[in-house]
């Protein structure tokens, strides 16, 4: 017989998932529905609306796909792209080559843009891309989460419509914690996820299209390769008075998703995006305080997520792997280039708070020093406290 599930508690410090809201983990608890009870399509209509709010937008073809973040970047690229499409995808870090890789499968013709990892991607480069092939779409990652960059994005918006392309922005890291604004921004398709700054579990990834974007879907002249992804017909489930049923939905999930959609609403949207900042703020302070090195360039960073260099002579497993151990914290080791030479710490969602900064930094503090880093106890909790007060 197996024993009753039993999980150790962990601080959730990392990339995501991160620690789920009370309230998202009551709202799973709800009894399920049918996937066309009227009751709960109810419910979708509220998610739908939420989400419509938080993405900024007034986009009618706005809901969550089934799947993380990723099935949204799938999602995004195989109901657009054609075979034989031009694509112009930014790439400066691991999961714009995610976007790079997923529209080739999709049949694109991708011209990558390269940018340093830890830097943007300049608008000239786009710009220069557009002159050699006429896109169809562009695309680049709004936050880069194996970086901690945060990617401008008005100026490349320009740059793409003034082509005639569709823009497509990455939003999984940063729905919840940064202004994503759809409309005002003129992005024409975005996806997400619910494990980050939504604070929920994974499972779901939040997806918009504009009407441009429809349009195109619209008049493709090839049908779209996938049935579960296809957002013709996903539509018919998640839109109208008719509902047709597409698949069976995760109701838990959905449930999770309006509650974390609440919250976000509730807190205020403006009032959580300088949370995040705030404590990122703070947490860079403390980290600089004892010679972590932010990796992101310093005008360009994202709050919600911090990408530090690990100093010479520490091993990235082993600080990893005791932090774990001795204070139950979980933070990120880096990826692809920075595998193993950066850590990745996300303040997310309910994370974002004074408390888990604190914790985190005395942590790492003393197991530096514990690994033969030359440090001055309590110096990082000092700085990022000095930031704290002086707000």
């Amino acid at each position: 017989m197996y024993d009753e599930l039993k999980v150790p508690p962990r601080i959730l410090l990392g990339p995501g998932p991160t620690i789920a809201n009370p309230r998202v983990l009551k709202a799973m608890t709800t009894p399920m529905l049918g996937y066309l009870d009227a009751d709960f399509v109810d419910i979708m209509d509220d998610t739908v609306a939420l989400l419509r709010q938080v993405f900024g937008t007034q986009n009618s073809l706005t809901f969550p796909v089934s799947g993380t973040g990723t099935s949204g970047m799938e999602t995004a690229l195989i109901n657009v792209i054609e075979p034989g499409d031009h694509v112009i995808v930014g790439i400066n870090g691991y999961f714009g080559g995610r976007i790079a890789e997923i529209a080739e499968r999709c049949g694109g013709v991708v011209t990558p843009v390269h940018g340093d990892w830890g830097d943007i991607i300049e608008p000239d480069q786009i710009a220069e891309a557009c002159n050699k092939v006429s896109p169809k779409l562009v695309a680049v990652v709004h936050g880069e989460t194996s970086t901690g960059i945060l990617q401008p994005l008005e100026k490349i918006i320009e740059i793409a419509h003034q082509n005639d392309a569709l823009f497509l922005a990455d939003c999984v890291t940063t729905l919840g914690g940064q202004p994503v604004s759809l409309d005002a921004r003129g992005i024409d398709i975005a996806y997400s996820c619910t494990q980050k700054c939504l604070a929920g579990p994974p499972g779901l990834s939040p997806i918009s299209f504009s009407d441009r974007a429809v349009e195109v879907i619209r008049n493709r002249k090839t049908k779209i390769q996938s049935f579960y992804m296809d957002v013709t017909l996903l539509e018919e489930y998640w839109m109208g008075d008719t509902r047709k049923y597409h698949h069976t939905l995760s109701m838990t999930l959905v449930y999770a998703l309006r509650e974390a959609l609440r919250i976000v609403v509730e807190e205020g949207e403006e009032t959580r995006y300088e949370r995040h900042e705030h404590n990122a703020r703070a947490l860079i302070a403390g980290a600089e305080a004892i010679g972590l090195e932010p990796a992101a360039s310093e005008n360009h960073r994202l709050p919600m997520l911090t990408t530090l260099r690990i100093p010479n002579g520490v091993d990235d497993a082993t600080v990893r792997k005791r932090l774990i151990q001795d204070y139950n914290i979980e933070i990120g080791g880096g990826l692809g280039i920075f595998a193993g030479k950066a850590w990745r710490i996300g303040l997310m969602g309910d994370a974002a708070n004074e408390q888990y900064v604190l914790l985190v930094l005395n942590a790492i503090e003393k197991l530096l020093g514990e690994v033969g880093h030359s440090v001055e106890p309590g110096t990082a909790v000092r700085a990022a406290a000095a930031v704290y007060q002086n707000s």
